[in-house]
Parts: C-alpha cells; sequence; structure tokens
C-alpha cells in the first residue's frame, strides 16, 4: 500500500560553544578565553556518500545492499562521536520521509477529515478519513483490509 522511502540523511547537533576552541578558532587562545553566543547553536552533519570511496565514486545502489541501514550505521558513528564532545549538548539522527504509492508510484496522500465529509472529494458515501487519494488499486486495497464496500465498477459492485 504505502511505501516508505528516507533520504537526507544528516545527524543534528545542538552546540553550546565555551571556548573558541570548540567552534574550530584555534590559534586565539592567548588573546580570547569566552565565546558568548546569544543561544545554542544547531548544526547539521551529513554523512559521506556511500558511493564516495575517495578514489572512486559510484551511486550508493552500487556500494550497498542495504542502503538505509547503512546510512543510519553511519549517522550513529556520527552522532557517537558528537556525544563525546563536552560542547555538544543534544544530539539526534534525522532523515527525510517521503510515502508513495505501491501500486502507482505517486506520491501518497489520503483523505482528511475535513476532505471526507466534503462531496466534492469523496469517491463514494463509503469514503473515509485515511483513505488513499491516489490511484483505485490502493483505494480497493484500503477498503479491502477494513471491510468496507468497493467502488462501484472497481471488483465488486457497491
Amino acid at each position: 500500500m504505502r511505501k516508505t522511502h528516507r533520504d537526507e540523511w544528516r545527524v543534528t547537533a545542538i552546540v553550546k560553544p565555551r571556548r573558541p576552541a570548540d567552534l574550530g578558532l584555534t590559534g586565539i587562545g592567548e588573546l580570547a578565553e569566552f565565546v558568548a553566543t546569544s543561544g545554542p547553536i544547531t548544526v547539521a552533519v551529513l554523512p559521506r556518500r556511500l558511493g564516495s570511496l575517495g578514489w572512486v565514486s559510484m551511486s550508493d545502489s552500487l556500494a550497498s545492499r542495504d542502503i538505509e541501514g547503512d546510512y543510519r550505521r553511519r549517522c550513529e558513528a556520527i552522532a557517537a562521536e558528537l556525544r563525546k564532545l563536552p560542547h555538544v549538548d543534544e544530539v539526534a539522527v534525522a532523515y527525510t520521509e517521503t510515502h508513495f504509492c505501491s501500486h502507482c508510484n505517486l506520491q501518497w496522500d489520503v483523505l482528511t477529515e475535513a476532505e471526507a465529509t466534503d462531496d466534492g472529494c469523496v469517491q463514494d458515501e463509503h469514503s473515509i478519513a485515511g483513505e488513499p487519494v491516489c490511484c483505485e488499486a490502493a483505494i480497493a486495497e484500503f477498503r479491502a483490509e477494513r471491510g468496507i464496500p468497493q467502488l462501484a465498477g472497481a471488483g465488486e459492485s457497491a
């Protein structure tokens, strides 16, 4: 029914620098003692591409059989190193999720509560909130799982 694709992997960290060296400002320790910021600084650390091997570059799918798992492990390793730093307070692995229909490969979209009560948005009187809107195959699968009558002309008659 719904496929989930995760990409744009990153590690976010909240940094509270106390010394110039915490910001990478080395060589001024004799002149400066503290760093004053207006608040914590949030940074995103991006992992190196799986297919970037230094001497050769290839697609992630050629470099890995488990792209999502490898990016997750790479980000967890980065997060573990960041947690060791005294000026890093919070660390989290993040990514962007995109959902697609397994039948038509269009972006996954469902009826909202408001749309389910709007006759202009529904397929028929059996449409409910959460029902996919991308294709008839997804609607048929959704309805079959919940015992909702199928669309007229889509397998069974309503």
